[in-house]
């Protein structure tokens, strides 16, 4: 099981990484601000993740499972944050100039 949750994480990079490459570069902004939303789902499945870790302290490898899910919490977040600094930037550049303040 363990190799095959490998196997599928090894495929979803090598996709992920030729998917974005082929994005033209005028796509990646409206493409960030859509990929804030999924990000956000992913910090609340890393916290989930990371509750039933604190629940079931039975198991051995407890520690390491509240190792990975703070650092998927955190990571995701800044994903989540990083997203929506880059969309607000692009948002600014819309903006009227010499309009009202």
């Amino acid at each position: 099981m363990d190799i095959m949750l490998i196997f599928v994480f090894v495929i979803a990079a090598f996709l992920g990484v030729e998917l974005i490459s082929k994005v033209p570069s005028q796509l990646h902004t409206p493409l960030m601000s859509g990929t804030n939303a999924i990000s956000g789902i992913t910090v609340v499945g890393a916290i989930s993740v990371t509750a039933v870790a604190v629940v079931l302290k039975d198991s051995g490898n407890d520690k390491l499972a509240l190792i990975f899910g703070f650092l998927a919490i955190v990571f995701a977040s800044i994903n989540v944050v990083g997203g929506y600094v880059v969309t607000d930037r692009m948002l600014g550049m819309f903006k009227k100039k010499g309009g009202k303040k």
